[in-house]
């Protein structure tokens, strides 16, 4: 029986565990990423692990997201992630480098290789032919330690591309069209790995967007094979040594197989307010527009640029329209002015950023009150824009480009112009001068520590009884967002006293209050959710300040794999309903009991859950490895370390 790209990647770099879907195995990773918003505090637990250097074959801080220096937080935070990265040997891209995914893609990724990352867009890599995932911070610093990376050996469903798309219509359409069918549930423990005769007139950034908003759909990762399209990418980066080829045998079998006509595809949008609520950009036809985006780690690429650019020339963006623009990295930009693309931009009223995350986490350009926004990123929940009532479209960049010149939602095939062809640049300018590398180490150099900057918090180990409150009872679709909030309150996430404040801030604003009593009165907070609890960012906040403020369990319909780990990496107790019905009779403020914790987790036996409310008691499930009861049990894995 032959081995597809992702049996063949991970049985050359398994560590434990056998490849049988279902059962947990651990591999060598070879590349680590971090970003600002994510990465300081997976530093400061690297620290506590008293590692002098880092093991892998690179490791890469980036600095993208909370670029905006509002206060002395984020300044403070960049300074630490760049005496972290000298003295411990991590290659650091400064600010205004560019978005990690797109500067990963093009001067670091290579076919075959693995990374994990400390956010949850890591698998754009996959476009190369990587293993490429996102984790939680406290898994990137494990794995920056020299340990392997834990996950559930996934199932891989194929996905055969076929023929071509046809002009105005772009790779964003293609991902758009498979969250349609898989949707941004029920998914969790599964890999896509693309093929079929379409994928050949999908250039690799192309291919990025499509692993990248992959994420949306709760998978592990999503894979191209690695073929000449893969290294005429790469001989344009200069890292031609850096290919190899990487195909799927001709009988290796899959799970699921899923075929999709590239020629039948129309422009999409995803709707207000998941990535999942799947329209077609004609269906849309009409509706007011204030504000176009355009950029992110999905959509920024030269030839995404371009693309608009050409379409625009002559153009003047609709003055009920704010059009923002924000290049993917330096090196797009550079070429963009190179090819005099920049000005064609910037002369139909585009307003540059910086090559930065910027408005698709919230901390920049929020519409206003009751806006309808377009945007080419990867995520519409509602309230990540910063503004509560503004409704977010996600669309192409062909699409967006038609929005800016008519002031509505435009089907692109509607514009009277003929579709521009882009070639990506086989001699682009590559200037790595914003990328630090540690020639040297320094071993003996000062942390810069500025005073939003802690340790990492520590729990206590499980109790034999949890006994407490069902502090906040919430629905299907809870994101990392809902949980802890992104934009302007990141800069707090060095400061887990702080950043704790805000826990559910969006969903019910006296959240944190009322944990936090609890919690001085001795008691435990439970969380209770519906489907997919936790999707979304990889954001380890997520985790470590509910633990903070003593939430020790939490009850879900289903939950979502990385916050999944993350609750289990700081030693809360993540389970899952057996009975729909269950759910239903819970209320906010009953005070449930769960008994007998330690010997039931240890033996693997069932767990019931009383309501001493209801006066009633229902059955709960777990999936915990062996590793995984030992961090439980031990209040997380740091704890486990200390030991």
């Amino acid at each position: 029986m032959g081995k597809n790209i992702v049996q063949k990647i991970l049985a050359g770099h398994l560590v434990s565990g056998n490849l049988a879907p279902g059962d947990e195995i651990g591999i060598r990773i070879d590349q680590t990423l971090t970003q600002d918003a994510t990465g300081t505090m997976a530093y400061l637990q690297f620290e506590s692990m008293n590692v002098a250097k880092v093991k892998t074959e690179l490791s890469v801080s980036y600095i993208d997201h909370n670029t905006i220096q509002i206060g002395f937080e984020n300044a403070d935070d960049h300074c630490y992630l760049q005496s972290v990265a000298q003295k411990y040997g991590v290659v650091l891209s400064r600010a205004g480098n560019g978005i990690c995914h797109q500067v990963h893609l093009e001067r670091f990724g290579k076919p075959g290789k693995t990374l994990i990352g400390s956010d949850s867009h890591t698998p754009t890599c996959g476009a190369l032919g990587m293993i490429a995932i996102g984790a939680g911070g406290l898994d990137v610093a494990q794995a920056m330690a020299g340990e392997p990376f834990y996950l559930v050996c996934p199932s891989v469903i194929r996905i055969n591309l076929h023929g071509r798309l046809n002009p105005w219509v772009s790779a964003k359409d293609v991902i758009l069209k498979v969250l349609e069918i898989f949707t941004t549930k029920g998914n969790v423990g599964t890999i896509f790995e693309y093929g079929g005769n379409g994928i050949a007139s999908l250039s690799v950034p192309e291919r990025a967007t499509i692993t990248n908003m992959g994420a949306e759909c709760g998978v592990t990762t999503s894979v191209f094979p690695s073929d000449e399209l893969t290294r005429l990418f790469l001989r344009s980066q200069q890292r031609e040594q850096d290919y190899t080829e990487l195909k799927a045998d001709d009988d290796a079998v899959y799970a699921r197989t899923v075929d999709i006509d590239l020629s039948q595809l129309e422009p999409l949008t995803a709707r207000p307010h998941s990535p999942d609520n799947i329209g077609t950009v004609r269906g849309m036809k009409g509706i007011p527009v204030n504000q176009v985006c355009l950029g992110s780690c999905t959509n920024s690429s030269y030839k995404d640029l371009v693309t608009v650019a050409k379409i625009l020339k002559g153009h003047t963006v609709h003055p009920d329209i704010s059009f923002i623009l924000a290049p993917g990295s330096r090196q797009v930009l550079d070429n963009l002015s190179r090819d005099g693309y920049l000005a064609d931009l910037i002369a139909s009223g585009a307003r540059l950023m910086e090559n930065a995350c910027g408005f698709c986490i919230g901390n920049s350009q929020s519409p206003k009150s009751g806006a309808v926004s377009l945007r080419t990123s990867n995520r519409n929940f509602l309230g990540r824009s910063g503004t509560m009532d503004a409704d977010v479209y996600l669309v192409s960049p062909e699409t967006a480009a038609a929005a800016v010149i008519t002031g509505c939602f435009t089907d692109p095939r509607d514009l009277k112009m003929e579709y521009p062809q882009v070639q990506m640049p086989l001699d682009p300018v590559i200037d790595d001068s914003m990328i630090i590398r540690p020639d040297n180490l320094q071993s003996d150099i000062a942390i810069c520590r500025g005073p939003n900057i802690g340790a990492p918090p520590s729990n206590s180990p499980l109790p034999d009884v949890i006994s407490g409150q069902v502090t906040i009872k919430v629905g299907d679709k809870i994101t990392t967002d809902h949980i802890i909030p992104a934009g302007a309150r990141m800069k707090y996430r060095s400061n887990i006293p702080r950043y704790s404040e805000f826990v559910f801030e969006n969903v019910d604003s006296s959240f944190a209050k009322r944990a936090l009593a609890l919690k001085e009165k001795g008691m435990h907070n439970i969380i209770v959710a519906g489907l997919s609890y936790g999707q979304g960012s990889s954001r380890e906040h997520a985790a470590i300040c509910p633990m903070y403020l003593g939430v020790r369990a939490v009850i879900a319909k289903s939950l979502e794999r990385i916050h999944a780990a993350n609750l289990i990496n700081f030693g809360i107790l993540p389970l899952s309903f057996l009975k729909d019905s269950d759910y239903d009779a819970i209320d906010q403020g009953d005070d449930l009991e769960i008994p007998a914790l330690k010997t039931a987790i240890m033996e693997g036996s069932k767990l019931i859950v009383q309501n001493k409310t209801k006066g009633i008691s229902f059955p709960v499930s777990y999936t915990l490895s062996s590793r995984q009861k030992q961090m439980i049990l031990a209040g997380g894995a740091l704890n486990v370390r200390s030991h």
